[in-house]
């Protein structure tokens, strides 16, 4: 009997110092991942270094580098030495003054199966991501691997339910959001928390709407802001829901952990023949979605 249930692995850290450092440090993690079964790994977003978005420094440009390159190159071999798909984040230089936030996805042969390039881009105190991510134009495409369609998107994407339901309507199987998200700890504690909860939430409806599996990998620690302001608490919480939004695993929301789970991807099938939300949509009656604001 085909066994229906992927184990997955999400490896929630902070950064490490430098990209060697953070680089090595998810050899560790994934190798130890694929000895406990995963067979899909999914990373923080940026994880080769900190969150440099901070603030705006043509200097943080020469973290960038081009796809295919050297960390495409060693996820590759590390994907196909543990036989995991593998998906990551990186910051692409695709051309002289062209930038993407864009996540690459490797199948278990070390192969590159696709990549995303962040749809969405912030520019809020803090999230100053404008100045470095030109917005992707790949689209919302899954990409097929060995372990079945991945709908990869990243970080502020999350919050868009156009883009869950692009991923749904072309097919995804699960749908991914590598993440770097926390809040100012000069917040009072009730805001840090209508906050958290509002993140989970979003990722709870993107799975409800769509009957599909949400993974989300965030990052935890706190980073300093080059700016002399209080920087970010990355709040972890890094979790893995399924299809009706419910949880099957969540990560605490202060120490590095690798969150292990099983997904059975049958409930999916089920789930849609309950709650047939792609039946009943109104297709012939959205066309303002096309427009910024009904004015």
């Amino acid at each position: 009997m085909k066994k229906t249930t992927l184990p997955v692995a999400l490896i929630q850290d902070r950064d490490h110092g430098s990209r060697e450092a953070n680089l090595a440090n998810i050899e560790a993690r994934v190798g130890e991942a694929a000895k406990n079964g995963a067979r899909l790994v999914l990373l923080q977003e940026l994880h080769n270094g900190p969150y440099f978005c901070q603030h705006e420094s043509v200097h943080e440009f020469d973290l960038a580098e081009t796809i295919p390159g050297p960390s495409t190159e060693r996820l590759g071999q590390l994907a196909k030495q543990h036989k995991v798909v593998l998906v990551s984040s990186l910051f692409e230089k695709r051309a002289t003054g062209l930038y993407h936030n864009t996540a690459v996805v490797f199948d278990a042969d070390g192969s590159t199966a696709g990549k995303y390039r962040k749809m969405h881009i912030p520019d809020d105190p803090g999230f100053y991501e404008k100045f470095y991510f030109t917005p992707g134009d790949i689209g919302f495409e899954p990409i097929d691997t060995s372990v079945g369609r991945l709908g990869v998107m990243v970080c502020w994407d999350q919050w868009y339910p156009e883009g869950a339901r692009m991923m749904a309507l072309a097919g995804a199987e699960l749908l991914l959001y590598p993440t770097a998200i926390g809040w100012d700890p000069d917040d009072e504690q009730a805001e840090k928390d209508r906050q958290r909860n509002a993140w989970i939430l979003s990722h709870r409806g993107h799975a409800v709407a769509n009957g599909l599996p949400v993974l989300s990998c965030n990052r935890i620690g706190h980073e300093p802001s080059p700016l002399g302001t209080s920087g970010i608490r990355f709040w972890g919480s890094s979790h893995v829901l399924g299809p009706q939004g419910e949880f099957i695993a969540e990560a605490n929301q202060e120490n590095a952990e690798i969150l292990m789970a099983e997904v059975d991807l049958e409930r999916s099938e089920h789930v849609r023949r309950i709650w047939p939300f792609l039946r009943d949509r109104r297709i012939d009656a959205y066309g303002d979605l096309l427009k910024r604001y009904r004015d």
